[in-house]
């Protein structure tokens, strides 16, 4: 085997890594997207309960403490 040709096989097995590394990418910021807007309702929500419990502030609003 030439060095031509091993070049061209392990730049055609790095190109493949590159683009299986893409689509993993691509998908896991398809469910970072979706667990964050899931993220930010649930929280909604829960201020919700929060305010119709009797809260006069949803407790995720306050200030912490001095302290």
């Amino acid at each position: 085997m030439t060095d031509t040709t091993h070049l061209e096989e392990k730049l055609a097995h790095l190109t493949r890594m590159v683009e299986d590394l893409s689509d993993v990418v691509a998908r896991q910021e398809k469910e970072l997207a979706l667990a964050t807007r899931r993220l930010a309702m649930l929280m909604e929500r829960e201020a919700g309960r929060e305010l119709d419990a009797g809260g006069s502030v949803p407790l995720a609003d306050q200030r912490p403490p001095h302290w």
